[in-house]
């Protein structure tokens, strides 16, 4: 199915800088928002439903589970967090560019579930940069950074499935990269067709 929103999916080795490049899109596109996930756990703060999360009950998400509402779900600290390929559904339906951080074995299936969706991976410029990143965010032991890198060299193999590939040798460089791979979606004819509607009608464009 065709929606006026794309889904974009975003996978990297830990280090390559996804979560920042991604952070950074949002800031600058207001259209590209993250997906929503489901949680168990109760609102923080300000949190409401349906904008950093929709809480549900245990019993609902179960059950969500069990109907495979669900695209990936996990348990983090006791609680179950999961995404509703539903929600992501209804962002695209509502004209919105969802992204989607995601391992790239999620992004795969990800493809299965959603054709349309394009799949991009962050890769590091070096080895070298790789650790180094690793070791300057001080998070992890010596035993833990070597654990990343050799979940890296099997995770980089699987670049070769996706859509695009991303260089994050310099930030700025990326980012513009990123936001050109978006941009370029929204050009697409499919996607114009929709959000253009008036005027391929008024052209005489099928």
């Amino acid at each position: 199915m065709e929606y006026p929103g794309n889904l974009f999916v975003v996978a990297a080795p830990s280090g390559a800088g996804k979560s920042s490049l991604v952070k950074a899109l949002m800031e600058l596109d207001s259209r590209v928002v993250p997906s929503v996930s489901h949680t168990t756990r109760p609102p923080r703060g300000q949190e409401l439903h349906g904008r950093e999360y929709y809480f549900v009950a245990r019993e609902t998400f179960d059950q969500m589970v069990i109907q495979g509402a669900f695209l990936e779900w996990a348990m983090v600290h006791g609680n179950r967090y999961g995404t509703s390929k539903q929600a992501i559904e209804q962002r695209m339906a509502q004209g919105a560019d969802v992204v989607l951080e995601i391992d790239f074995q999620g992004a795969i299936q990800v493809k299965r579930i959603f054709p349309n969706a394009v799949l991009i991976f962050i890769l590091p410029p070096s080895w070298e940069e790789l650790r180094s990143r690793l070791e300057r965010r001080a998070e992890d032991s010596a035993e833990v950074i070597e654990l990343r890198l050799q979940n890296a060299a099997s995770e980089m193999m699987h670049a070769r499935e996706f859509d695009f590939v991303i260089i994050n040798e310099l930030f700025e460089r990326a980012l513009f990269d990123l936001k050109a791979i978006v941009h370029a979606q929204r050009l697409k004819f499919a996607a114009q067709r929709i959000a253009r509607s008036d005027t391929f009608k008024a052209l005489n464009i099928h």
